[in-house]
């Protein structure tokens, strides 16, 4: 990369990390998506969990269980 040249992507292997603006910068966009995509992660499957326990429920109940 030369100096004053920009990102062409923003894949780890395309960042010039020896840069501390791109660095500081960078690592905040990747800890962010980490912790927002672990968020979704959770809230997923907690609803699937949610929805199995609730149909293995009704579905006991409907037996007469």
């Amino acid at each position: 990369m030369l100096p004053g040249e920009t990102i062409q992507s923003f894949l780890p292997q395309d960042i010039p990390w020896w840069m501390p603006d791109h660095t500081i910068f960078m690592g905040a966009f990747y800890l962010a998506l980490i912790l927002i995509g672990t968020g979704v992660g959770i809230v997923v499957l907690k609803s699937i969990l949610d929805t199995i326990r609730k149909n293995g429920n009704d579905h006991a109940s409907e037996h007469g269980h």
